[in-house]
Protein backbone atom coordinates (compact mmCIF):
# COMPACT_ATOMS: atom_id res chain seq x y z
CA UNK A 1 0.00 0.00 0.00
CA UNK A 2 2.77 2.46 0.87
CA UNK A 3 4.54 1.82 -2.43
CA UNK A 4 1.27 2.31 -4.34
CA UNK A 5 0.69 5.58 -2.52
CA UNK A 6 4.22 6.73 -3.31
CA UNK A 7 3.91 5.76 -6.99
CA UNK A 8 0.53 7.47 -7.38
CA UNK A 9 1.90 10.60 -5.71
CA UNK A 10 4.90 10.60 -8.05
CA UNK A 11 2.61 10.18 -11.08
CA UNK A 12 0.35 13.04 -10.04
CA UNK A 13 3.39 15.23 -9.39
CA UNK A 14 4.72 14.35 -12.85
CA UNK A 15 1.31 15.33 -14.24
CA UNK A 16 1.62 18.75 -12.64
CA UNK A 17 5.17 19.18 -13.95
CA UNK A 18 4.26 18.10 -17.50
CA UNK A 19 1.11 20.19 -17.63
CA UNK A 20 2.86 23.24 -16.19
CA UNK A 21 5.69 22.99 -18.72
CA UNK A 22 3.23 22.56 -21.58
CA UNK A 23 0.89 25.39 -20.60
CA UNK A 24 3.44 28.00 -19.62
CA UNK A 25 5.87 27.30 -22.44
CA UNK A 26 2.94 27.70 -24.83
CA UNK A 27 1.97 30.95 -23.10
CA UNK A 28 5.51 32.36 -23.30
CA UNK A 29 5.90 31.22 -26.93
CA UNK A 30 2.66 33.00 -27.78
CA UNK A 31 1.41 30.16 -29.97
CA UNK A 32 0.55 26.49 -29.73
CA UNK A 33 3.23 24.15 -31.07
CA UNK A 34 3.29 20.42 -31.66
CA UNK A 35 5.68 19.69 -28.83
CA UNK A 36 3.26 21.31 -26.37
CA UNK A 37 0.85 18.46 -27.15
CA UNK A 38 3.38 15.96 -25.79
CA UNK A 39 3.28 17.73 -22.44
CA UNK A 40 -0.53 18.13 -22.45
CA UNK A 41 -1.13 14.45 -23.25
CA UNK A 42 1.68 13.35 -20.92
CA UNK A 43 0.21 15.35 -18.06
CA UNK A 44 -3.22 13.87 -18.74
CA UNK A 45 -1.87 10.31 -18.81
CA UNK A 46 0.15 10.72 -15.60
CA UNK A 47 -2.81 12.33 -13.82
CA UNK A 48 -5.28 9.70 -15.00
CA UNK A 49 -3.08 6.78 -13.96
CA UNK A 50 -2.14 8.37 -10.62
CA UNK A 51 -5.73 9.31 -9.84
CA UNK A 52 -6.93 5.85 -10.85
CA UNK A 53 -4.46 4.27 -8.45
CA UNK A 54 -5.63 6.55 -5.64
CA UNK A 55 -9.27 5.80 -6.39
CA UNK A 56 -8.51 2.09 -6.24
CA UNK A 57 -6.81 2.51 -2.85
CA UNK A 58 -9.84 4.49 -1.63
CA UNK A 59 -12.20 1.71 -2.71
CA UNK A 60 -13.60 3.49 -5.76
CA UNK A 61 -14.84 6.90 -6.76
CA UNK A 62 -16.08 8.96 -3.84
CA UNK A 63 -18.79 11.51 -4.46
CA UNK A 64 -17.28 14.15 -2.20
CA UNK A 65 -15.58 17.38 -3.23
CA UNK A 66 -12.22 15.66 -3.73
CA UNK A 67 -13.58 12.87 -5.93
CA UNK A 68 -15.81 15.09 -8.04
CA UNK A 69 -13.20 17.80 -8.63
CA UNK A 70 -10.61 15.14 -9.49
CA UNK A 71 -12.80 13.63 -12.19
CA UNK A 72 -13.80 17.05 -13.52
CA UNK A 73 -10.14 18.09 -13.72
CA UNK A 74 -9.25 15.01 -15.75
CA UNK A 75 -12.20 15.58 -18.08
CA UNK A 76 -11.19 19.21 -18.56
CA UNK A 77 -7.59 18.17 -19.29
CA UNK A 78 -8.91 15.66 -21.84
CA UNK A 79 -10.99 18.33 -23.58
CA UNK A 80 -8.00 20.68 -23.53
CA UNK A 81 -5.54 18.16 -25.02
CA UNK A 82 -8.04 17.00 -27.65
CA UNK A 83 -8.93 20.56 -28.64
CA UNK A 84 -5.23 21.48 -28.89
CA UNK A 85 -4.72 18.50 -31.20
CA UNK A 86 -7.65 19.58 -33.38
CA UNK A 87 -6.47 23.20 -33.53
CA UNK A 88 -3.02 22.12 -34.71
CA UNK A 89 -4.45 19.63 -37.21
CA UNK A 90 -6.67 22.33 -38.75
CA UNK A 91 -3.71 24.76 -38.95
CA UNK A 92 -5.95 27.68 -38.01
CA UNK A 93 -3.38 30.41 -37.29
CA UNK A 94 -5.77 32.57 -35.27
CA UNK A 95 -6.75 29.63 -33.04
CA UNK A 96 -3.10 28.56 -32.72
CA UNK A 97 -2.12 32.06 -31.60
CA UNK A 98 -4.99 32.39 -29.11
CA UNK A 99 -5.06 28.87 -27.68
CA UNK A 100 -2.85 29.82 -24.72
CA UNK A 101 -5.77 31.74 -23.18
CA UNK A 102 -7.74 28.50 -22.81
CA UNK A 103 -4.63 26.64 -21.65
CA UNK A 104 -3.95 29.01 -18.77
CA UNK A 105 -7.61 28.87 -17.72
CA UNK A 106 -7.52 25.05 -17.63
CA UNK A 107 -4.22 25.09 -15.72
CA UNK A 108 -5.62 27.49 -13.09
CA UNK A 109 -8.70 25.34 -12.58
Amino acid sequence: MASEMMLSTILITLALVFYTIGVWSERFAGRLKGWHLIFFWGGLIFDTVGTGMMMEMAGGLTFDIHGVTGVLAILLMLVHAAWASIVLARKDEKAIANFHKFSVLVWVI
